[in-house]
């Protein structure tokens, strides 16, 4: 069987074919039109799909229905978020919203996804991600003090992560019946980067519950797990949350040979968007066989700007050489 791989084209790469701001993709149906129309002669060339209309990515509609403020800014690719514990007593008066879909941002999002399909049939996608992993939407929640709670207060620690992780197993339910999506069961992904700063003493007790019980909250049938900034003495805690496949994405710390030696469970990796802006177009596809010979179960790479696309055809070459679909 080859490598396995995915390429798209990056938000970026649409606004700058269509001549609009990040900021324009969040908040315009017009710009996030333009956009996947101007992406298609892209595609067309790199003989991929081509894009649909959509809203871009949003990491934080879950955590904006809980009391946080989200600002956007325009130059911003993704909003500013407010914390809304000041004090770690703030936890005990914690409560989740009456309805998920009237708090937030969640009426505006849903809005601009509405008005989406209705210019454009072909439209897909939802609002946003559905969640961030326990750690952090907690330190989203609180700020950087959050880091300090479980060793300050570790009863008041463990009462925001419960808090938060049964939020956004209710939160991802109520979104995805309101877009018509399956509501649980399956394949299921955490995204949580903050995890990674709490040291491998702190990691069962202050992650690896509340992983847990995110993944049983949405009958995941399988665990998929995204985090940027595990160490490799992190890595043998995957075991203890049966994951499926892990993504480092851009994890610093965790070099292919590192995953090969420590990682439980299968991985994935990618051609980071500092690489292929910098990179020559042979010096890619040598990165690419080299993580080829690692054995991921994909690899993934994107056209982040419109004067890479020489690059990411050359990379697509020996992807599709290694996949065997050439």
């Amino acid at each position: 069987m080859g490598q396995a791989f995915r390429c798209s084209i990056g938000e970026t790469a649409l606004a700058e074919a269509a001549g609009v701001s990040l900021y324009d993709l969040h908040t315009d149906v017009g710009a996030m039109i333009a956009a996947a129309d101007a992406g298609a002669p892209i595609a067309d060339r790199l003989g991929l799909d081509p894009p649909k209309p959509h809203l871009p990515g949003l990491a934080y509609p879950h955590v904006s229905t809980l009391g946080c403020e989200l600002t956007l800014a325009p130059g911003a690719a993704e909003p500013w978020v407010r914390p809304c514990i000041t004090r770690p007593e703030d936890i005990d008066a914690l409560a989740e919203p009456d309805d998920y879909l009237t708090s937030g941002i969640v009426p505006r999002r849903l809005a601009l996804l509405e008005e989406l399909k209705a210019r454009r049939p072909d439209a897909v996608g939802g609002i946003g991600h559905d969640y961030e992993g326990p750690v952090t939407t907690a330190a989203l929640m609180m700020g950087q003090a959050f880091f300090m709670l479980p060793h300050d207060d570790p009863a008041r620690a463990r009462r925001l992560l419960t808090f938060v992780t049964r939020s956004a197993v209710r939160y991802a339910r109520a979104i995805r019946a309101r877009l018509g999506r399956p509501v649980a069961g399956d394949g299921q992904g955490i995204p949580d980067d903050f995890a990674g700063i709490f040291a491998p003493a702190r990691f069962a007790e202050v992650v690896v519950p509340y992983w847990n019980a995110m993944y049983e909250g949405l009958d995941a049938d399988r665990r998929f797990l995204h985090s940027e900034l595990l160490r490799e003495e992190h890595l043998r805690f995957l075991a203890d949350v049966k994951l499926d496949e892990y993504d480092p994405s851009v994890d610093q710390y965790l070099t292919p040979e590192v995953l090969r030696r420590s990682c439980p469970c299968p991985f994935t990796l990618r051609m980071w968007p500092a690489e292929v802006r910098d990179g020559s177009p042979v010096e890619l596809v040598a990165a690419y066989r080299r993580r080829a010979s690692f054995g991921p179960t994909i690899i993934t790479f994107a056209l982040g700007r419109l004067a890479d696309e020489p690059k990411i055809a050359a990379l697509l070459d020996v992807a599709q050489e290694l996949a065997g679909t050439d």
